[in-house]
C-alpha cells in the first residue's frame, strides 16, 4: 500500500506539496520524495547530514501519543549505517548531539561479545562512543536464563541502545 501511495504522490512535484501528517504511509512518501532529493555526494559528514535531516522530517515528536491510533508514537532515537565504512551514527531525542560506534572496531566473529550502550537516565555521547560500550548478556534483555531459551527470540544486533 505504501508503495502504491509513493507512486501516487510521485507524480505531485514534492517541492509544491507532500503529505504531512504522522501516518506511516504519509512519513513514508515524504521520507522517499527527500531522500531521492538530497544531494548525493561521497563526503561521509554531508551524506550522514543529510540522511539524519531526512529521517529528522519523517520522525513522530517527542511525547506524541494517540488512544485513536496507537501505532503513532514517539521516535525515541534515530540511527544511520554507513554500510562501507561500518559505522552506526545515532541520536536520541532526549539528549543533544549525535554518537556513533565504528562496527570495524569490534569483534563480529561468532566468538565475539554482545555490547551495550547505555542511554538510560539521559546518559549522553558524542562523537566516536566504542569506549562506552559495556559486555552485556543477551539473554538478560527477554527475561531469559541460558538453559530456557525456547520462548527467546533473538536479533541480529551487536550493539543495543537501551532507554
Amino acid at each position: 500500500m505504501q508503495l502504491a501511495l509513493n507512486n501516487y504522490w510521485r507524480g505531485i512535484p514534492g517541492t509544491i506539496m507532500l503529505p504531512g501528517t504522522n501516518r506511516a504511509a504519509d512519513r513514508f512518501v515524504r521520507a522517499s520524495f527527500y531522500i531521492d532529493a538530497i544531494p548525493q555526494t561521497d563526503d561521509v559528514r554531508k551524506s550522514v547530514a543529510s540522511v539524519f535531516s531526512v529521517i529528522r522530517n519523517c520522525s513522530v515528536p517527542y511525547g506524541i501519543s494517540s488512544k485513536e491510533e496507537p501505532n503513532i508514537s514517539t521516535t525515541p532515537w534515530r540511527s544511520v549505517a554507513d554500510h562501507k565504512d561500518l559505522v552506526y551514527y545515532f541520536e536520541t531525542v532526549t539528549t543533544p548531539g549525535n554518537f556513533w560506534i565504528n562496527l570495524k572496531d569490534l569483534d563480529l566473529t561468532e566468538k565475539g561479545q554482545v555490547l551495550k550502550l547505555d542511554v538510560e537516565q539521559n546518559k549522553t555521547y558524542t562523537g566516536l562512543s566504542n569506549e562506552h560500550l559495556k559486555k552485556y548478556n543477551l539473554l538478560n534483555l527477554w527475561g531469559c536464563d541460558r538453559y530456557d531459551i525456547r520462548n527467546c527470540c533473538f536479533i541480529d544486533v551487536v550493539v543495543i541502545l537501551s532507554q
